[in-house]
């Protein structure tokens, strides 16, 4: 069977948007011979939906739409995912379906099995599982539909498996020829590799051939890397789309192709494209046309401004020096050396008049204003500034702060961590360094000066940033184990050694949960990122 993946961009909630998109690879498929078009999970309505599909308007909307797209199809199928309804009265009465359309009508609905409720995933919350599953015969094949999760679960390759139903063996049983998986799965690195060892060993073991369509994209801090996959009845990775860009993947089940070995680049290169594409994503979506970026003479902030230009281009840039009595020479010199090397537009308007004021009016309430009362002044008055310019100008204003920053609290609310979206949220610090010297693999674009000057707010003379937390290889190394690998304190102190750091350092990131509550949202590009996917309480008495 010939078929065609189209790896789309869909739009959350633009109902008729989605539906001309699938109508125009629709098309497209037919003009290349396919017997099959294949669109991702949910790719009428967006992934993930969440509370839209709560509202009947919304779900009467997608149900007219996933009807008037059915009336446009001839004898080529088309497959697409959707939400539908059934009225068992219990539980939502929602699925997350799979549509399969050819002759004018939907010929074949099958529902998501696996419901995943863990991470980002809250699918619980809105859609039933399937009660059955069922192949389709269509063109001489037994289609074996699946939905993204229902995949994931194959016993031959998880040690642990979340689930007791296994769809792909009920499939298997009832005599499928094809497997179909369409999906919407929020891009991590490593996790590619990993999804194309998991498909191989299905594939291999079971002898069939599997096309598995996932949409591209970015949805606020989930950014979905497409990469659609196609393997034979050998296991064997055969097709592989596009990654961060929408694709047109032509798979006949038939024919043979030389084997595709390796998937994923260097963790610099993917995570450096991802966040790019994030952040175009979002302003595209949310129709920003520039952005606004604080720039202190540091490697965060000057890796976000490389972020900025590579998504939306040098003359949609505009950064801000805001010096202060703190500030050092090479803060400022160095920061218009990369303006330079960047080719961007900027202002420098110093902090330090308003400073000066602010303590003086202050002084009557508040007596003798030092330490952490004045750095906080400093840190929100720079937010004063960039946030007037964002209103002022209509600029979206990108905040700066790296993961290890984020997770032991050293930011400041209303301060560096006023802004619209959080860049690199979730890169640690010394991965931050090394996507810099990614940045500078054919010529010098950071300053040399940033990427090896000692970090510092420069909120007090002298300051650098381990005057409060560890060194950053020995304090990233303790965030891993906690954040991603889920260890507790015991664990983590037998591995590092100092019972005393790591004290600390848990109970900074505990204590600081009620900062990042109020964060812009994060780009995820981890296994674990501060947001949707960790939901650790404000209020609590496990860790004080």
């Amino acid at each position: 069977m010939k078929l065609a993946l189209c790896q789309i961009d869909p739009i959350i909630g633009d109902i008729e948007y989605n539906k001309n998109k699938i109508l125009k690879g629709y098309k497209e498929g037919i003009k290349s011979g396919a017997d099959l078009v294949i669109f991702p999970e949910l790719s009428l309505v967006g992934y993930p939906p969440l509370d839209l599909v709560e509202k009947k308007e919304f779900r009467l909307s997608v149900d007219k739409a996933a009807k008037e797209i059915a009336a446009q199809t001839n004898s080529v199928g088309l497959i697409f995912g959707s939400i539908t309804e059934d009225d068992d009265r219990i539980g939502t009465d929602v699925h997350n379906s799979a549509l399969l359309c050819y002759d004018g009508k939907i010929q074949f609905t099958q529902h998501k099995t696996l419901i995943p409720n863990y991470d980002v995933f809250d699918e619980m919350r809105y859609f039933d599982p399937s009660k059955e599953v069922l192949v389709h015969e269509f063109k001489g094949e037994k289609l074996g539909i699946s939905i993204c999760e229902d995949i994931w679960n194959d016993a031959d390759y998880w040690y642990r498996r979340r689930y007791t139903r296994d769809p792909i063996q009920e499939l298997i049983k009832q005599k499928t020829s094809l497997l179909i998986n369409i999906s919407a799965s929020p891009y991590s690195y490593g996790k590619r590799p990993a999804r194309k060892d998991m498909l191989s060993t299905l594939c291999r073991t079971d002898n069939l051939p599997l096309a598995y369509t996932c949409c591209v994209g970015a949805q606020t801090d989930l950014i979905f890397d497409g990469a659609s996959m196609c393997f034979d009845k050998n296991g064997r990775l055969v097709k592989v789309g596009k990654t961060f860009d929408e694709d047109f993947i032509l798979f006949d089940t038939n024919q043979n192709y030389e084997e595709i070995i390796n998937c994923e680049s260097t963790f610099e290169e993917e995570v450096y494209k991802a966040l790019v594409y994030g952040l175009k994503e979002y302003c595209e979506k949310l129709n920003f046309k520039k952005v606004l970026v604080g720039l202190s003479g540091g490697i965060d902030s000057a890796l976000v401004t490389c972020i900025a230009v590579e998504a939306l281009g040098a003359e949609n840039v505009h950064v801000l020096l805001m010096p202060s009595k703190y500030s050092s020479e090479g803060s400022v010199t160095h920061s218009e050396k990369l303006i330079r090397n960047l080719r961007i537009s900027s202002d420098n308007i110093s902090i330090q008049p308003v400073v000066d004021e602010t303590i003086l009016q202050l002084n009557p309430t508040l007596k003798n204003i030092k330490g952490l009362t004045e750095e906080n002044i400093q840190a929100r008055i720079r937010g004063l500034y960039l946030m007037a310019y964002s209103n002022n100008e209509g600029h979206l204003l990108l905040t700066t702060g790296n993961k290890s920053e984020m997770a032991v609290g050293y930011a400041t609310l209303y301060g560096d961590m006023a802004g619209g979206l959080a860049v690199i949220a979730d890169v640690y610090k010394t991965d931050v360094n090394k996507i810099a010297n990614y940045i500078n693999r054919e010529r010098e674009i950071i300053p040399k000066e940033i990427i090896k000057k000692a970090p510092s707010a420069e909120l007090r003379p002298n300051q650098t940033d381990q005057d409060t937390l560890p060194p950053y290889d020995l304090l990233d190394r303790i965030l891993r184990m906690y954040l991603e690998e889920n260890k507790e304190y015991n664990e983590i102190k037998e591995i590092i050694g100092d019972e005393q750091v790591v004290k600390i350092v848990l109970r900074m990131v505990d204590m600081n949960e009620y900062k990042r509550k109020q964060a812009a949202p994060a780009l995820r590009v981890s296994s674990k990122a501060f947001g949707y996917g960790r939901r650790y309480p404000i209020v609590q008495g496990w860790r004080k």
